[in-house]
């Protein structure tokens, strides 16, 4: 068994200890249980864990942050379905129809509430240096979800504004999950900023193969194929071929781009302007270039090759999947 695998087993083993199953009132609870037990690899908890383990940091300091982490990201996850009006999390029902849209919205407070409540037992130094970097994480993403409400109405959104919105959306928690790990294990401030940086752009490149993915991937029968073409999301692809793409291709993509529909001719259209563009490989490599920035931030880190590799392994797992 490998770090990434042992670290999931024990934030699995944690959680079961961390159930609102006995709390009242169970309405408020049970949907934080409901949207913890249908699944997800853990993987942000986990970062934080190999934050902390390149620099021989203790599992029971961290375990605690990281539960919060992924917390956070569920509490995120519900209020995200409800603005999404999404029917489906992870293959299920999401919270706000399995219960209703007020649950959804209280019962994701209350996963927020109980995601810094994870902190209190830090030392007090480390307390308020976690929890503020924390706070400067979770309003970033909010200004994240925001720039990308904002792309659903815009007109054309360029290469930098996009670059920003998945920063903030994606790529400031993976980059602040090592962070704290790193902080709570004792690393230096230059290491423990380096380890940002090595998460953030590790965490751009994780979001442009996800939008690769959308439309070159293997089918995943968990996912819609093309969802992200359906619902006429300016992702890197769109924004890549509005670039490049012949000026007739340009237009039509444009054409369809101006409709919601599920129609297959849609999805069709547009992945033949993607593909007649070459945006696969266009993509593949900026996802190269982020994963390349993001490990000569890894490079300068004081800490052995050895404990680098297992950083390098979650690099590679996020950034080599198919689906």
């Amino acid at each position: 068994m490998n770090v990434i695998e042992e670290y999931q087993e024990i934030v699995s083993k944690a959680l079961e200890n961390y159930q609102f199953n006995n709390a009242e009132p169970k309405e408020l609870y049970e949907p934080c249980d409901y949207i913890l037990s249908i699944g997800g690899k853990r993987l942000r908890p986990v970062i934080v864990m190999l934050g902390s383990y390149i620099f021989d940091g203790n599992v029971e300091d961290v375990i605690k942050p990281a539960l919060a982490i992924e917390f956070f990201h569920n509490f995120s996850l519900m209020h995200d379905d409800i603005m999404d009006e999404a029917p489906l999390r992870r293959g299920m029902q999401t919270v706000h129809l399995k219960y209703n849209i007020n649950t959804g919205i209280l019962s994701g407070d209350a996963m927020l509430i109980q995601a810094y409540r994870m902190f209190e037992d830090l030392p007090a130094e480390k307390f308020k240096a976690v929890t503020q970097l924390f706070s400067k994480t979770a309003v970033e993403l909010c200004e994240g979800q925001q720039y990308d409400m904002n792309f659903e109405t815009q007109k054309e959104v360029s290469y930098d504004e996009y670059i920003k919105m998945i920063s903030l959306k994606t790529g400031v928690m993976m980059g602040a999950s090592l962070q704290i790990g790193g902080m709570i294990a004792g690393g230096n401030v230059e290491d423990c900023q380096n380890l940002y940086d090595f998460g953030l752009h590790l965490g751009i490149a994780f979001q442009l193969k996800d939008d690769y993915l959308d439309v070159f991937g293997q089918k995943d029968f968990g996912k819609i194929h093309a969802g992200d073409i359906i619902e006429n999301k300016k992702t890197i692809l769109y924004i890549k071929a509005l670039e490049l793409a012949e000026k007739s291709d340009a237009d039509e993509l444009k054409f369809w781009y101006g409709m919601k529909t599920d129609n297959i001719d849609k999805v069709y259209a547009v992945e033949r302007i993607y593909k007649a563009s070459k945006i696969d490989h266009e993509v593949m490599n900026l996802i190269g270039e982020y994963t390349d920035k993001a490990m000569s931030f890894l490079n300068k880190i004081n800490v052995s090759e050895e404990k680098k590799n297992s950083l390098k392994a979650l690099a590679a797992s996020l950034i080599d999947r198919q689906i």
